[in-house]
């Protein structure tokens, strides 16, 4: 399916979207860290959340942490290009900031759910959509027992929901499977590179170039 959906006439923004999602405990994080430490060419999304901050985590780098207050009110203001509703917390995008990244020319990376995900390919069509799986339940099921956050009850939940979440993997782009850790970055890193060679995008940032090989020959 082409999702480079602008016409021959209209210039593609310059930058690519490219949204990743995965099950909680899926290494979407640790994924993404490890693309972001060897591309400096991505800017990552920072999203707003009304959860409380995990240890480590700081305001403004890792989420924007606000309460439901401020959440709903800059929703109602209009700022959020997604939003979704994840384990009891409030998710979403700031869409001026992250349209503004895109249309200048720099590629940013969004880690949202799959909710999300839906609706920023309906605003932003050429987003590059791509999901992360887990190799199998069982590793699923270690990966959060080992993060020590949670519950046993609680991670009972989040499998429920990981398992709901993985069946729209097929509404992404690409899916890349978590059992080796650098061949899922590797395979990652590929999805951005390819991304960066589509036509509209190449066709507008080298422009003079198309023109001139396309002009009549004297």
């Amino acid at each position: 399916m082409n999702h480079d959906r602008h016409a021959p006439d209209t210039p593609a923004p310059t930058g690519n979207l490219f949204v990743v999602a995965a099950p909680s405990g899926g290494g979407k994080t640790s994924i993404v860290n490890a693309l972001l430490e060897r591309d400096a060419g991505i800017r990552l999304s920072v999203s707003y959340t009304t959860r409380r901050p995990r240890p480590g985590e700081q305001d403004g780098v890792h989420y924007h942490f606000v309460d439901e207050a401020k959440f709903m009110a800059l929703l109602a203001a209009g700022e959020f290009l997604e939003h979704a509703h994840v384990h009891g917390n409030w998710y979403a995008t700031s869409s001026q900031w992250l349209r503004g990244q895109v249309d200048a020319g720099h590629d940013v990376l969004l880690e949202i759910d799959w909710q999300g995900a839906a609706q920023v390919r309906g605003l932003i069509p050429s987003a590059v959509l791509v999901f992360i799986l887990p190799p199998s339940l069982a590793v699923l099921r270690e990966r959060l027992e080992k993060r020590g956050q949670d519950s046993s009850e609680v991670i009972a939940r989040r499998l429920d929901a990981a398992q709901e979440e993985m069946r729209h993997c097929g509404e992404f782009d690409y899916v890349i499977i978590n059992q080796d850790f650098a061949t899922a970055v590797a395979d990652l890193a590929a999805v951005v590179r390819a991304s960066r060679l589509r036509s509209a995008q190449q066709r507008t940032r080298h422009s003079d170039l198309v023109a001139s090989l396309l002009a009549p020959r004297p």
